[in-house]
């Protein structure tokens, strides 16, 4: 067993009993995804919700919550996983600071663009712990399908 780490604005796929985790979960939201029945597991994290927002998308796709998502479904695909039993856990999504416009919540439009993503693409949202104004950890153990989270004073949850 391996821990694979995904970097702010990357992404990894693994098979179970690897681990993916990611840090520094403030505005940006984890996606993990699962097909238990092959043991194939993704993790994404994003930093933007659409690639339309003319910053370096070609060079980065990583970051966005549109191009990312379909990159990870493609490389699990590459590991065996099928689309049509893919299910998600997302996380992150929070307000880091406070602003005066809805259109500055950037933890907000993520992770409504990544469901809307995941809808799009017909793939259930099984847990979620978004929102509110703390950073996370994420781990994902795909042996198992549980996201953990770990955040200061928080303590840790498993969904």
């Amino acid at each position: 067993m391996a821990n694979f780490t995904v970097g702010i604005g990357d992404l990894k796929v693994c098979r179970a009993p690897d681990v993916l985790v990611t840090y520094a979960l403030g505005s940006c939201v984890g996606i993990c995804l699962l097909d238990s029945q092959v043991g194939v597991g993704g993790l994404s994290h994003i930093m933007l919700p659409d690639s339309t927002s003319g910053v370096n998308a070609t060079t980065t796709p990583m970051r966005f919550a549109d191009t990312a998502i379909p990159m990870l479904i493609r490389q699990m695909e590459q590991l065996g996983a099928s689309k049509a039993r893919l299910k998600a856990k997302i996380a992150g999504g929070a307000t880091m600071f406070a602003t005066a416009s809805d259109k500055f919540n950037i933890g907000e439009r993520n992770v409504a663009a990544v469901k809307r993503i995941l809808m799009a693409n017909r793939i259930p949202i099984l847990a979620e712990d978004t929102g509110l104004d703390y950073g996370r950890t994420q781990f994902f153990y795909p042996e198992t399908g549980i996201m953990e989270i770990r955040a200061a004073a928080k303590g840790i949850k498993q969904f």
